[in-house]
């Protein structure tokens, strides 16, 4: 069940377990069965929804990457924003991903799209929308987890100092209403889409600009490296 008992985190549960008591869920967890019951196939499977919160632990957190939400194709939706299951090809936005990344520092573009070791070092890959229905991209918007990733995000502002948020396109700028610019940082541009990454997205050095905000506070810059051939 989408519920409590699937966010692992203990330090997740202390500062945002309260939002499972509110009707908002209850709400969600309702249409979610009810899409299940139906024969639906929701992506990503039910224990990896979290995985983004139960892989960052909140204290842990450094950066912030918002993602819409979930890949919609059978295999691909592991519960990290941008990111595939190792093997499934990868797709387009995260491989213009892998570009920027190589042009800005110079990495080698891995040859599978997983981004777990990003979330291990303190990347919360976060969408915000964390289901979907298969072949049916943003089709579980507007049903309730835009208020929860919304708690999220803004516990983040409140609890924690120095932390880089990178908003990548229209959507996830959003939420920058609730980020304080004053405490944190911010790093936006067009998405990395096919659509639109040529218009301000290639050459925006989202990695190096965080790594240079990290510097000059004298606190540990982060390792953006992807293992090439991890799986």
């Amino acid at each position: 069940m989408y519920c409590k008992d699937a966010l692992k985190s203990a330090t997740w549960q202390s500062h945002i377990g309260e939002q499972f008591q509110l009707p908002y869920i209850t709400d969600l967890q309702k249409f979610l069965e009810n899409e299940r019951a139906s024969g639906k196939t929701i992506f990503p499977p039910e224990d990896e929804v979290f995985t983004a919160l139960n892989t960052t632990d909140f204290d842990k957190v450094r950066v912030v990457v918002i993602g819409q939400d979930p890949y919609h194709g059978a295999g691909q939706a592991h519960g990290l924003s941008f990111s595939v299951k190792p093997g499934v090809k990868i797709p387009p936005s995260l491989l213009n991903i892998y570009k920027e990344l190589h042009t800005d520092l110079g990495y080698e573009i891995p040859m599978h799209g997983c981004l777990i070791e990003w979330a291990e070092r303190g990347v919360l890959l976060l969408n915000a929308v964390l289901t979907v229905e298969e072949s049916k991209a943003n089709a579980h918007q507007g049903k309730g987890w835009e208020l929860f990733t919304d708690a999220v995000i803004r516990k983040i502002n409140d609890e924690l100092e120095n932390v880089v948020f990178v908003l990548w396109g229209a959507y996830a700028q959003k939420k920058c209403s609730f980020i304080d610019t004053q405490k944190h940082c911010v790093i936006s541009s067009v998405h990395p889409s096919p659509l639109s990454a040529r218009r301000g997205f290639f050459g925006s050095k989202p990695f190096s600009k965080a790594n240079a905000y990290f510097k000059a506070l004298g606190l540990p810059e982060i390792d953006w490296r992807i293992s090439t051939h991890m799986f």
